[in-house]
């Protein structure tokens, strides 16, 4: 979840099909040997790809996988913050 207000969370889509070569500028990886891996509650090596977001209803989320941890957010703040020019 990047934000989360009123009645919307606004969320990006995660895939266990990280691209080969180079990595989308608006992605940000989170290899297994990460530190905050663990806390991620995913299951194995996953993308973050901030450039597909959805803003949808709250009352549509059922669960959580995990959490991020600070290294991740710190690097998901930058590169949002780069690639949406904020």
């Amino acid at each position: 979840m990047l934000h989360a207000g009123g009645d919307d969370v606004v969320l990006a889509f995660i895939s266990s099909r990280i691209p080969v070569g180079k990595v989308p500028t608006a992605s940000v990886v989170l290899d297994r040997s990460h530190p905050d891996f663990d806390m991620s509650g995913l299951k194995t090596s996953s993308v973050i790809r901030l450039d597909k977001v959805a803003t949808v209803l709250s009352s549509l989320i059922v669960g959580e996988l995990g959490v991020a941890g600070s290294q991740v957010c710190e690097t998901v703040n930058r590169v949002v913050s780069e690639v949406y020019r904020l």
